[in-house]
């Protein structure tokens, strides 16, 4: 039976905690989350243990990438099932600061970042998202010192983004996207799909359907915009309010014009009821 994971909740708990991983030189890799565990972050930490010898997984509410609108106060948080999540699969600590020690009173600087994160897709419709995003995950990166990072893939601007600012900052630290895992209909694993009613959730696989519909597409040459307006039509036929269903280069996430342009992603974000959703697809 796999022993419960060291817990740490300060930074000098964290360091102690750290110094003894890495005896031997051991690698450690870094699973980011913000707790509400599903199998896409036991995904995650699978392939962590795979790369890497030890493994820490934080778990961390970050308030600076919600905005005032957002559900900071109602994201969900099940400390007692994360942990036996993680237990489970035997990971080695668990980074597990609360708000002050994250961001202590007379806590003034933040990362400013552009490239991926200034792309007319997440951060036309989250504008601090990002900025957020950047100065939690440079903290847990300097915090936890980690040879390697993994990020799902259904949050791929994030991930992005995040690779960008670890290269760029020279922080030491691989950025490893991970497969999306999904629901037995299509529909990706995210914390919010609890918020679903039971029609929202029936309706919900039209996202995965549409792109999957729309890749098809463009792959026998059809058009990208017009592909996309169908798709964007079928999505908002299901009842979703959509934000973006996009075609951009995979890397860049710049705008692209044909399948020729280099690999492709398509993305969309879109709400239904009280609930937004995102994902995507490559093509």
């Amino acid at each position: 039976m796999p022993s419960r994971p060291m817990i740490a909740r300060t930074i000098p708990a964290l360091r102690r905690a750290l110094d003894g991983l890495r005896a031997r030189k051991a690698s450690i890799a870094l699973v980011p989350t913000m707790g509400a565990l599903h199998d896409g972050h036991v995904s995650l930490v699978r392939l962590a243990k795979r790369r890497a010898r030890k493994v820490v997984v934080s778990v961390f509410v970050n308030p600076t990438q919600f905005a005032p609108t957002e559900d900071f106060g109602s994201y969900p948080r099940t400390w007692k099932t994360d942990l036996a999540r993680l237990t489970a699969e035997d990971v080695d600590l668990i980074w597990n600061p609360d708000v002050k020690t994250m961001y202590p009173d007379g806590f003034a600087s933040r990362i400013l970042i552009e490239g991926p994160a200034t792309v007319d897709l997440e951060d036309r419709f989250r504008p601090h998202f990002f900025g957020g995003v950047a100065t939690v995950v440079g903290k847990l990166f300097t915090q936890c010192r980690p040879d390697i990072a993994i990020f799902g893939e259904k949050d791929f601007q994030q991930l992005r983004v995040v690779a960008r600012m670890a290269a760029d900052l020279d922080l030491g630290v691989k950025v490893i996207g991970s497969k999306t895992v999904r629901e037995r209909d299509g529909l990706a694993m995210s914390s919010r799909n609890v918020y679903l009613s039971p029609a929202e959730r029936r309706a919900a696989p039209v996202l995965f359907n549409a792109m999957k519909e729309t890749a098809r597409q463009l792959r026998a040459g059809e058009n990208i915009q017009a592909a996309q307006a169908s798709a964007v039509a079928t999505i908002t036929a299901a009842g979703f309010a959509v934000d973006y269903f996009e075609t951009r280069h995979a890397e860049s996430l710049a705008p692209v014009t044909s399948i020729k342009d280099g690999p492709l992603r398509i993305l969309v974000a879109a709400k239904i009821g009280a609930t937004r959703l995102i994902d995507n697809i490559a093509v």
